[in-house]
């Protein structure tokens, strides 16, 4: 997958289970190119508003984001996904 295809698949699976009233994804890979760890995935910032996440904790919240993108982790297409989750009213 290429790293646009990978930002348009986080975009894709977010929006479908999450109905965010915001989303912005930023591409960090380039700032950890080399980290052998990384094993080709990529390095990713997101930042979500929600209804959905009204009257969750800040790790319901993430574990939700994960959840949406849980093949997309598992396949070692996102390595690692710095989140800033909030509802609307936050």
């Amino acid at each position: 997958m290429t790293p646009t295809e990978r930002v348009e698949a986080i975009h894709r699976r977010l929006t479908e289970a999450l109905s965010p009233e915001g989303l912005e994804i930023g591409d960090d890979s380039h700032l950890h190119a080399g980290h052998a760890s990384a094993g080709g995935g990529g390095h990713f910032n997101v930042a979500i508003t929600a209804a959905a996440f009204a009257g969750k904790t800040p790790l319901q919240r993430h574990r939700m984001v994960y959840a949406a993108l849980d093949d997309l982790m598992k396949s070692n297409e996102v390595h690692a996904l710095s989140i800033r989750a909030q509802a609307p009213a936050d």
